[in-house]
């Protein structure tokens, strides 16, 4: 597909392909039609938009078809139940008809030019992923640089100059075809989908500035008490840290701090909003903690705060759900 685009460039010619633009919807209609008009007002012309309702029950599903018939280029697709943001991804990613595929979450919102700059650094930089930066989210950013895909996932475990979540980033289709989301993961499927991608990447573009807004809502995934779905991350963790070891040793501290930072703050979850099975869920926790412990990764932590609930979870679940969790992050 590169190729293609480059003899289009070779030839005077400005390609023009198209883009799909894949947007998971489930229970976010005050934030929908905000999320639908910045994608509909992109600069660039060849697009289409698929909104993929996830089993709704707020209106969004009653919404997404009026936004399909108002414009032309956009599709409604419908879930009879919630399946989950990669079952949903997935969806998009098998309609897409786009040589280039995109994903927005509906409670965020983009810039007008945001596939239009990113198809021209993905072109001009010969890459496979172009990455573009964002607000509203913890990512340090940095200047303009391409990444061969180890030094792309180093970029992941560390989150700077972008972070593990595939909004905010410009594909060739065909590679997500050959990759997509496991949809037996429910929380960190982006950090596992992204660090699989990488792998088969030979140069991923960054472009900074912020092109993308995300909205740390309440209620959303993040906020959101723990569950049974959410504990699939620590399967990701497994996964994940024990190929960084062979495939990119030198990333791994780093990938072994962002498991920590996770088990922090969904442990934190678990106290703060108790549900049935809080107590297991600690346990796992705890024991994830020490799996992938190790003192370089802690010392990562740019606050000791963090650091310390991190060794208090390490050391007891009864001890962090007893006080050592307010060492922690805010969850």
């Amino acid at each position: 597909m590169r190729n293609e685009l480059q003899a289009g460039e070779r030839r005077g010619e400005r390609e023009r392909p198209l883009i799909s633009v894949v947007v998971p919807v489930y229970n976010v209609a005050p934030y929908l039609e905000r999320c639908v008009a910045s994608i509909q007002a992109q600069t660039w012309p060849n697009l289409e938009i698929i909104l993929v309702d996830d089993g709704s029950r707020d209106g969004s599903a009653e919404l997404c078809d009026a936004f399909a018939r108002q414009d032309t280029r956009t599709e409604a697709v419908h879930f009879r139940k919630n399946l989950g943001p990669s079952a949903a991804r997935n969806e998009g990613i098998c309609r897409a008809r786009g040589k280039l595929l995109s994903f927005v979450d509906a409670d965020d919102y983009i810039e007008p030019d945001l596939l239009e700059r990113l198809c021209d650094d993905l072109m001009e930089k010969e890459a496979d992923v172009s990455v573009c930066g964002a607000d509203g989210i913890r990512i340090e950013g940095g200047p303009a640089g391409v990444f061969s895909g180890r030094e792309a996932r180093g970029a992941l475990a560390r989150s700077v100059p972008f972070n593990h979540v595939p909004w905010g980033k410009l594909y060739i289709t065909e590679t997500l075809r050959r990759r997509p989301f496991d949809e037996t993961v429910f929380y960190s499927e982006d950090l596992l989908f992204l660090y699989r991608l990488f792998g088969e990447c030979k140069r991923v573009s960054y472009l900074p500035g912020a092109l993308y807004h995300y909205g740390d809502r309440e209620g959303s995934q993040v906020h959101s008490g723990v569950s049974a779905r959410k504990m699939t991350a620590l399967s990701v963790h497994d996964r994940i840290c024990r190929d960084a070891a062979v495939a990119c040793p030198e990333a791994l501290d780093d990938f072994r701090r962002l498991v920590l930072d996770t088990n922090l703050r969904l442990a934190i979850q678990v106290v703060k909003a108790p549900t049935e099975g809080a107590s297991g869920y600690l346990k796992r926790l705890k024991e994830n903690t020490r799996r992938h412990f190790s003192r370089r990764a802690l010392a990562g932590f740019p606050r000791k705060k963090d650091a310390v609930g991190v060794l208090f979870l390490y050391m007891s679940a009864s001890l962090f759900q007893g006080g050592g969790w307010r060492c922690g992050i805010r969850a």
